[in-house]
Formats: structure tokens, C-alpha cells, sequence
């Protein structure tokens, strides 16, 4: 579920269609026969069937905008003339944006005319225009008719809504969350505005906020499915995956055969490793919506593809041909690339990413590649051997929590589930409590690291956190990549965790990162030359870690020497976190457990190499990596 599935509007353009069908019969129009000259007569009691009709679906803009496109070709193709259809398609809207009130409809000849002063009266015209022109798939024009409704009105909350619907469609995000957040500061009730902005906020990779905007969006219109299942889908990528189910088995009740909400289940499926379920979902979204981008981008990532998808690839490139907004294409861009990398056709692989790459930077905050060497500086100054070998008063003792960090793609989720195939051991996925904490104390951390009291609560906030996961496990694994960046102060609280970096070539590595699609939370990856600062900074906090922490605190695992003897490794990852050797962590790829990374496939499969050197087949087209060769003996 993307904030563009509430888009998807089959009943709306169902309902179009039956209104011209009503109107129809009475005019005695036929093919080829324009209606008659008096069909205006008509118009009252038409009105009337345009309220009833619209009222058995929820309108947003673009279902109005579906339903005034099917009703409009409708009449074209009954042979209403074109003016004759424009000027009833008009009234139609009209009719909707007044909710069926009994007056004020106005004719072509009222229509103002475009450069005379408006006032509130004519509000309602301009917001018709704007879904005739959204309905022609003329975007930034019926973002112009919303500005001159603000222009007018700066107070119409549902004009905000609207403004920030259609932005998201071309891209103009940061003006389309202050349109939204517009809205429902105005209008706090406003239902579709939560909807959007959280689908947005989701999208740029700022979860908590999302989770907030879209239980409003739920609050206010508890009915609407696809809120439900957006909602769902924000909470699950918070690794609360009974929740989600909980939202989309809600949401899949409502409307089952809504494209967006199965796509939500095929995502879920994919998550909980049920890749034949996850397939038949994907199938039945496209049943409903050959052209849904989200179920078409989940298929490519359920397996390896082969020349035997050439159904696959045409019915995305049918889905591009249509039109996209920016961020469906650049799911289906990524998912291309897989496509193309997977048959071997690597230059075009790489054309594929490097667009999925362009457009998300669009949702995404520049790199701060200065802000990264300052965070990178402050923590090898404040956290040195001597303050870290010090200790600090208020730890805990526990030694449940283990540690796996590295770089995105490094090779984690397989060591996560290597240990987690353990029966004394869960895997607990990636927690944001590191993350969140480093930010909330960030002050009084920087002037020396935590007291104790601070020391104390984190230690056992963290640890009701895990017991959350499991009660009974002896050991969970966090394997958040973000926590590379906090291990000094992970170690002053929990000094008995075990801390294990997973190291791969970095050119590998990198590569990988910007292959993937990180849903706006990996900034750095959209960009090689970003990717190659990042990756820099990141291996010199790393050698700081293993230099400034005590003497087997942490454990290096290299990626390569894994995959070519993951017994010897796995034996050693077991005994490093204290447990006795279990042979279930050789079938890693057999334990049934939800893996919510970009990993979910690949760790279900028998570990393999042929990741390994990945990058000679992209060596002329990624130069800023190839520096990165020099860190690879370091």
C-alpha cells in the first residue's frame, strides 16, 4: 500500500458509466445520433441519480476525477457531441462538489471566465476544473485551479488536501506535505489528508510519523479500507507484523478486491517467507489492476527471474507506457533492475537503477556528507579506549542482547538468521531503540556519555524491549546497521552484549546498496559518490570500534569467508555469543521467522557465493566505488 492506492478507483469509474446509462435512455441518444437540442430538461431529475449513485461510494479527488473520465467517454461513445458532453460533465461535478444540494448548479454560460476576478462563489467551478484536468492526466494544471482556490479561500482544507494529492503525483513532494499538513492543521478531521501525508511520510522513510498521521486518517473515517491497510503497512515496517495482518485482514473484509490492500497481504506473505501465498495475492492485485506497480515491483523480488518472464517484463513496461507517478516508477525501476541483473543484461541493469536512484532522491533529504564526518568525529573523541575500558556506573549486566551491525547489505540478515536458527536464541530484527536514544540524549551524551541514571534506564528500557520479543530466549539478536554508529555507548550500557560486525568487500557492499530500494531511509544510496563518503566514514568509526572497545567484546565476520565455509563461521558466531553449538544453525535458510530487510528472500535460500565479485560486471559504470578498493586490506 503506497499513498497512491487510494488512487485506484474501479467502483468510481463503474459508477460513471451507469450515470451516462441512466441519462441516456431519456435522451434517446444512439450511436452516431446527437441528443437533442432540449436535453437540459432532463438535467433536475438527474441530479437527483447523480447524488444516489455517488453516495454508495467514498469520493476522494481522483475517484471523482475516474468517474467524471467514465462518464464523460461514455456519452462520447453513445454519440453525445463533444460540447454537449463537456457542459453535462460539468454539471455532474458540479453536482458532486455541492453534494447534491438542490441549487447553484450553473451551465457552460455561467462558467466565469478565466482572468476575472474570482471570489468564493466561484470556488466550486475551480475545483471541478481542477478534476476535468486531473482526469486528462493534467496534473500541474489542476494544481493551478487548487492555488486559485487558495488564492481565494487560503483557509479550504480540502483544496490543501487535494493540492498535496496531486503534488505527490509529479513529484513536488516537500510542497505536498506543507499542502497537507496545511489541511489538517486546518481541518483536523480531515480524513483524506491524514491518509496521504502519512502514505508520504511512509514513503520518505519517517515511520513514527507516518504510524501517527494514518491511525488519525483511521480515527477519522474508521470505514475506509485502504486507510486500514496503509496503516497496516506502516506498522508492519515497524516489525509489528500481528498488527498489520490485524489491518489488512480488516481492510481485505471491506473491499476484497481492492488491488492496493492484496498487494499489502502479498507484502506480508513475502515477509513471513510464504512466497507461493505472497504470489497468488500479487496475482489477484493484477486480476483487479493490471496496471498496479506495487504488486508488479513485489513479484520480482519472490525469486530469481529468468527468460521465462517475458510476461513480467511486458506488463511493466505496459504499466510505464500509461504513466506513473514518481515513486511507482521507481519501484518498478528497481524491480527491473533485478530483472535485467538477474538474465545477466547488466547494462541495462544499470540504466534501470540509476533512474530508480534519480527518482527517489526526490523524497529524500540531500546526504550531508559534512554532517556524517562530524557525527563520525564527535564519537571517536568522546567514546576512546580509555572512557570506554572505564565503564560506566548503572550498567547492566544481562547478557541477552547481541549485536549485529555492518553496512546495509553487508550480510547481516544472513548472520541474524544463522543465530536464530539456535533454539536459545530469537532474532528480534531491526530494533530503533539505539537509534531513537542517541537522538533523544544527544545533548547530555555529548558532554561525556551517559550518567547513571541515563545508563540505568536505557539498559532497562532496552531490556523490556527484548522481553517483548521473547521471554524466554538467551539470547535476541537487534540487528539494526544503524547501530554501527552507537556501539560506544551500547558497550558503556551493556557491556556484557555481544557485538558482531559483518565486514564485506566494500565495492560489493556499496554496489548492493544502491541496488536497492531503502524507502527513504538510506539517503546515502541514491548516489554513488554519496555512497563512497558514507561507506568511508562508516569504516573508519568501524576500526575505531575494534580498536577503543575491549578485547572480545566484538567479532568480525567477513561476508566472503562466510559464504564459502558457513560451518566454520556459524560455529564461531555461536560460540562468540555463549552458546553451545546447535546443528539447526547450518539450515539457517529452513527457520520459519518473519525477515523484514530487503534480505527476505535471499536468506531463505541455501547460503550462497555468487554475490561475490558482483561488482566486474558493473566496473566501467561505477568509477566513484572502484576508489574503495584501497580500504579492502585496511
Amino acid at each position: 500500500m503506497t499513498f497512491l492506492d487510494w488512487l485506484h478507483a474501479r467502483e468510481a469509474v463503474e459508477v460513471g458509466a451507469t450515470l451516462a446509462d441512466h441519462f441516456l435512455p431519456d435522451q434517446g441518444a444512439t450511436r452516431g445520433m446527437s441528443p437533442p437540442s432540449d436535453w437540459r430538461k432532463s438535467v433536475p431529475r438527474f441530479r437527483m441519480r447523480v447524488t444516489e449513485e455517488a453516495r454508495r461510494i467514498k469520493l476522494n479527488l481522483f475517484k471523482r476525477a475516474k468517474l467524471l473520465n467514465s462518464f464523460k467517454w461514455r456519452l462520447l461513445e453513445r454519440g453525445f457531441d463533444a460540447a454537449a458532453a463537456d457542459e453535462l460533465t460539468q454539471l455532474v461535478l458540479m453536482q458532486l462538489c455541492t453534494n447534491g444540494a438542490d441549487s447553484g448548479i450553473p451551465t457552460v454560460d455561467e462558467i466565469p471566465v478565466r482572468n476575472a476576478g474570482k471570489s468564493a462563489r466561484h470556488i466550486p467551478m475551480l475545483l471541478a476544473e481542477a478534476d476535468t484536468r486531473l482526469a486528462d492526466g493534467k496534473h500541474a494544471e489542476a494544481a493551478e485551479r487548487l492555488q486559485e482556490v487558495l488564492a481565494i479561500d487560503q483557509r479550504h482544507a480540502d483544496a490543501h488536501a487535494k493540492l498535496g494529492a496531486v503534488l505527490c503525483c509529479i513529484g513536488r513532494y516537500g510542497e505536498a506535505e506543507q499542502a497537507l499538513r496545511r489541511a489538517v492543521e486546518i481541518k483536523p478531521t480531515c480524513a483524506a489528508a491524514h491518509l496521504t501525508l502519512g502514505n508520504l511520510l511512509r514513503d520518505k522513510g519517517q515511520f513514527a510519523a507516518s504510524e501517527t498521521a494514518l491511525r488519525r486518517a483511521v480515527k477519522h473515517d474508521p470505514r475506509d479500507p485502504l486507510a486500514q491497510a496503509s496503516l497496516g503497512l506502516t506498522v508492519g515496517m515497524r516489525n509489528r507484523l500481528s498488527e498489520a495482518r490485524a489491518c489488512f485482514d480488516g481492510a481485505l473484509r471491506l473491499k476484497p478486491r481492492d488491488a492496493g490492500i492484496l498487494s499489502s497481504h502479498a507484502w506480508l506473505a513475502r515477509i513471513e517467507g510464504r512466497f507461493e501465498e505472497a504470489e497468488k495475492f500479487c496475482r489477484a492485485a493484477l486480476e483487479s489492476d493490471s496496471r498496479h506497480a506495487g504488486a508488479w515491483a513485489l513479484l520480482a523480488g519472490m525469486r530469481r527471474m529468468t527468460d521465462a518472464d517475458g510476461d513480467w517484463i511486458d506488463g511493466v513496461e505496459r504499466t510505464l507506457a500509461d504513466g506513473v507517478p514518481p515513486i511507482e516508477e521507481s519501484k518498478l525501476r528497481y524491480a527491473m533492475g533485478k530483472y535485467f541483473d538477474d538474465l545477466g543484461k547488466y547494462p541495462r541493469a544499470f540504466e534501470q537503477y540509476k533512474r530508480a536512484n534519480e527518482l527517489q532522491k526526490r523524497l529524500a533529504a540531500p546526504y550531508d556528507r559534512a554532517g556524517r564526518t562530524k557525527l563520525v568525529d564527535e564519537s571517536v573523541g568522546l567514546y576512546t579506549r580509555e572512557r570506554l575500558a572505564q565503564g560506566a556506573q548503572g550498567a547492566c549486566e544481562s547478557a541477552r542482547p547481541v549485536f549485529v551491525t555492518g553496512m546495509m547489505r553487508s550480510g547481516t540478515s544472513l548472520v541474524e538468521q544463522i543465530i536464530a536458527s539456535h533454539p536459545q536464541a530469537v532474532g528480534a530484527g531491526e530494533l530503533e531503540f539505539w537509534i531513537t536514544a542517541a537522538r533523544k540524549h544527544q545533548e547530555s551524551l555529548r558532554r561525556g556519555g551517559p550518567d547513571e541514571r541515563l545508563t540505568r534506564k536505557l539498559g532497562e528500557s532496552y531490556l523490556q524491549l527484548l522481553e517483548q520479543h521473547s521471554p524466554d530466549a538467551l539470547r535476541v539478536v537487534d540487528k539494526s546497521t544503524f547501530n554501527s554508529d552507537h556501539l560506544g555507548l551500547i558497550h558503556l550500557v551493556l557491556p556484557r552484549a555481544r557485538l558482531i560486525h559483518v565486514q564485506r568487500d566494500p565495492v560489493d557492499n556499496c554496489l548492493s546498496c544502491y541496488f536497492q530500494d531503502f524507502a527513504g531511509v538510506a539517503n546515502f544510496a541514491m548516489d554513488l559518490s554519496d555512497l563512497a563518503h558514507y561507506y568511508r566514514e562508516h569504516h573508519r568509526l568501524i576500526s575505531h570500534w575494534r580498536s577503543a572497545l575491549p578485547r572480545g567484546a566484538m567479532l568480525q565476520v567477513p561476508y566472503e569467508e562466510l559464504v564459502a565455509d558457513p560451518e566454520t563461521w556459524s560455529r564461531r558466531i555461536v560460540e562468540f555469543i555463549g552458546l553451545e553449538w546447535d546443528s539447526r544453525c547450518l539450515q539457517s535458510h529452513a527457520t520459519q521467522r518473519p525477515v523484514l530487510t530487503a534480505s527476505t528472500w535471499q536468506v531463505r535460500q541455501p547460503v550462497y557465493a555468487r554475490s561475490v565479485g558482483r561488482w566486474h560486471n558493473y566496473e566501467r559504470l561505477i568509477r566513484p566505488l572502484l576508489e574503495l578498493r584501497d580500504l579492502e586490506s585496511a
